[in-house]
């Protein structure tokens, strides 16, 4: 850049004798490059003709270096201009220098003229022959954010059907998404290069074909969005396209631009980026290649050794267990009929001693009790097995034959790599709220929303979402990953069907603290918890302190500040560093693939978490605060800047430690009703000693159990999603990419985490000590006024050394 604008400066020194002339001229020649190809520029029209001016502009070519890429295409862009420069230069000079008067001294101009021609047409030739050419390009990136990753690839290239995208865009639309058009265009192209033969990519702009609007209409229920816009000429709305379809055979999902986009705020400037492109196109690539698959195609996609067994012991069956084996045996065989890879076998282990043992020590499987007060024991289970996958299926005995064949389906689609998962998300419902009599019921006040619903429209994004009950004592049985956060006072019921959902392979992801912030017109206040519900995580080996965490080291948070001006108090709202939000950085993270590329994560209102696991279980804390941080045991949260002017927060006074906030556990874990009555069934349970204590409740888990256990409620509640949108929210965009890599890796789905992991957090500087920040300000300026003295006193000793001409003839 600097050569271009240097060559550029030299041609036009060269036409002129008058400095000021040759000055003023070059950064008028240089700055219309830089405008042409500006956002000034190009949001005066459309994304196509925009494209073609950025392409032109030298500020806009060099946003690729900026951001880590090292085109060739923009080298070769700005060696072709400063090459023509010098050309020019060069002309210039020669023919001042040649005598145009002669024959020789005018063929001599001509030559240059046509050399100078040429080089010219031959630069622009080069730039045009490169322009569609992609991978001429090097990622220099740390995580390789704008290369696809090698998911990415062998998602494409495992289609075995025709894969189409296409994208819908506008001419004319918002000037905030036009830029964003180039660079869905530039991944796309890669895309289809790299998923060559079987992805094909088009371009269409239905405002410029009627019969496209009205076909995408009907087919996809794509509508134009409305955006106001303003040009040289006019204020209006203009009904613009947005959109990208992936279509893989008759399934399809359409991406909008609220899909791709994410707004901040910056100074109460909004500025728009694409969210994460690659990882949006991936997900939809899989989703719908997984649903056009039918369950033969799962079936061919399982490894060689799958295996479906039903472990049953029909001699000693209860009353409805017959009919029920007979429908395990027809789906069964009905499923390994479909396929080489899958075998359906049926192994009664009653009379078996040794495999007794092996199943209870490897997949956590006992047998059942007749009846409550019964010596007779019976096993009815059924364990689907894919690789180093296994899925358990514990049959209730009131399902019908339908019933059993959508679960061994679902459990096929479970221990297959990459089919979709789905999230239960388990929260207390919220009070209604009381009727007015006075009042007709059309104006009656509405019901109260649930709490995380901005998590829950995030993750269905991603995965199938859904809110379960559990008050029948069972999480449904095509649940992968089941979050529980502020649940309430839990039921037994409830309780028992959590605990049993852990046994039977299920992953918990638990948003356990001690306190609950709520949010109303008063402010902010907190409830302390002291349930079952954290007895149930300490059985599992994680215990919630009380109390909340703080941490001198955190993000910043609207917090009141009272200031007392002689007889009266004014408060005001500041955007300060709140303790209770402790920032906790890449030196407070472990090395677990949950944490993938993150590079920062807020704790709001955090309890600390100690560590006890169980024999059988491996435990890992995941998140540490700073060492300077504190745990403090009352539940005030406004600081109190009377006592502690410094920072509101008696961070002097307390003795400070590491924390830890997160914990994830994998093992065999033991069922926190191994000893206790199952509520299914009552007291009655443990009259009969000789009976078998468990009922049919489940005391282990299978091996590789999952659960992860994050200190913070308001992780991801309502309140700091919100937040997270608001001007400086962004130190909060990693908690909800936090919660989406658990929930892969709970479910052992864990190539799209290095994807989302490339643009999921803003990476943000370590904030700096008031000393610290000084040291840099002043050390800028001293080291700016070296430079401008050593410019002033180089030349000044130069002069001194030159011996002048009249001096050299005296000596």
């Amino acid at each position: 850049l600097g050569a271009t604008y240097g060559a550029i400066g030299l041609a036009v020194s060269a036409r002129t004798d008058n400095q000021v002339v040759a000055l003023i001229s070059t950064l008028g020649v240089a700055g219309a490059f830089v405008l042409i190809g500006s956002e000034v520029a190009t949001n005066l029209v459309g994304h196509e003709a925009g494209e073609l001016l950025a392409a032109l502009g030298l500020g806009a070519r060099f946003e690729s270096i900026e951001r880590g890429v090292f085109d060739v295409r923009d080298a070769v862009y700005y060696g072709s201009i400063a090459t023509v420069a010098l050309a020019l230069n060069v002309l210039a000079l020669e023919q001042e220098r040649l005598d145009r008067q002669s024959p020789a001294g005018r063929a001599a101009v001509r030559r240059l003229r046509t050399t100078t021609a040429l080089i010219a047409v031959n630069a622009v030739l080069a730039n045009v022959w490169l322009a569609p050419v992609q991978s001429a390009r090097v990622d220099l990136t740390a995580s390789g954010e704008y290369s696809l990753d090698a998911v990415t690839v062998a998602t494409l290239q495992a289609l075995d059907e025709p894969l189409t995208i296409e994208a819908y865009f506008s001419e004319r639309t918002h000037p905030l998404l036009s830029p964003l058009v180039s660079q869905i265009r530039d991944v796309l192209e890669e895309v289809r290069i790299k998923g060559a033969p079987n992805v094909r990519v088009t371009f269409a702009d239905p405002n410029a074909d009627d019969a496209i609007a009205a076909r995408i209409q009907e087919d996809y229920g794509i509508s134009s969005v409305p955006f106001q816009v303003s040009d040289r000429t006019q204020q209006a709305v203009v009904n613009s396209y947005f959109h990208l379809v992936v279509r893989y055979g008759d399934e399809f999902e359409v991406l909008g631009f609220q899909d791709l986009i994410e707004v901040h705020l910056d100074a109460d400037e909004p500025r728009v980026r694409l969210r994460n492109l690659e990882y949006d196109l991936t997900r939809a690539v899989r989703r719908v290649s997984r649903e056009f698959q039918s369950i033969d195609a799962v079936i061919a996609a399982l490894p060689s050794d799958a295996t479906i067994t039903l472990y049953a012991s029909p001699d000693t069956f209860p009353e409805g267990f017959d009919e029920l084996a007979t429908w395990v045996r027809e789906v069964g065989s009905d499923l390994s009929s479909r396929g080489t890879s899958l075998r359906f076998t049926e192994v009664d282990p009653s009379a078996d001693a040794a495999l007794q043992q092996r199943l209870q020590q490897e997949l956590a499987i006992r047998p059942l009790a007749v009846d409550l007060f019964a010596t007779e024991t019976f096993y009815f289970d059924i364990v689907v097995r894919a690789g180093d996958r296994v899925v358990r299926v514990v049959p209730r005995g009131e399902e019908s034959e339908g019933d059993v064949r959508r679960s061994m389906e679902a459990a096929l689609r479970r221990v297959t790599p990459g089919q979709l998962t789905t999230v239960g998300l388990l929260t207390e419902p919220p009070e209604a709220l009381p009727a007015n009599p006075n009042l007709p019921p059309q104006f009656q006040p509405p019901p109260r929303a649930p709490e995380y619903r901005l998590l829950e429209r995030l993750l269905a994004s991603n995965y199938e979402v859904e809110r379960v009950s559990v008050e029948d004592g069972r999480v449904p049985g095509h649940i992968d990953t089941l979050i529980v956060g502020k649940p309430g006072e839990l039921t037994p019921n409830a309780l028992f069907a959590i605990d049993q959902f852990v046994m039977r392979g299920g992953a918990l992801v638990a948003l356990a603290g001690h306190a609950e912030v709520e949010a109303d017109a008063q402010g902010l206040r907190t409830r302390s918890l002291e349930d079952e519900w954290h007895e149930l995580l300490a059985h599992y080996g994680v215990v919630v302190e009380a109390g909340l965490a703080l941490d001198t080291q955190s993000a910043t948070f609207p917090v009141p500040v009272r200031e007392r001006r002689g007889s009266v108090v004014l408060e005001r709202m500041e955007l300060l560093p709140y303790p209770f939000f402790p920032d906790i950085r890449r030196d407070g993270m472990a090395d677990h693939p949950v944490l993938a590329g993150l590079a920062s994560v807020t704790m709001p209102w955090a309890s600390a978490l100690r560590v006890d696991a169980p024999e059988g279980v491996d435990a890992t804390p995941l998140l540490e605060s700073s060492e300077r941080s504190w745990v403090q045991a009352g539940t005030s949260i406004d600081p109190d800047f009377e006592r502690y002017p410094a920072t509101g927060f008696p961070a002097d006074e307390v003795g400070m430690d590491r924390q830890t906030l997160a914990v994830a556990l994998t093992g065999t874990f033991p069922s926190y009703y191994a000893d206790r009555p199952s509520p299914l069934f009552g007291e009655d349970e443990f009259q009969d000693p000789e009976a078998d204590r468990t009922g049919r409740t489940l005391t282990h888990s299978l091996p590789g159990a999952r659960v992860v256990v994050l200190g913070s409620a308001e992780l991801a509640s309502d309140l700091m999603l919100s937040l997270a949108r608001q001007p400086g929210g962004e130190a909060h965009d990693g908690n909800v990419t936090l919660l989406e890599n658990v929930v892969d890796w709970s479910t052992e789905d864990t190539d799209l985490l290095e994807i989302r992991s490339k643009s999921g957090a803003v990476r943000t500087l370590r904030p700096l000590s008031d000393q610290q920040r000084r040291f840099w300000e002043l050390g800028q300026l001293v080291f700016a006024a070296w430079c401008v003295a050593g410019l002033a006193v180089f030349p000044w000793l130069r002069r001194r050394r030159v011996v002048s001409l009249a001096q050299e003839v005296e000596r």
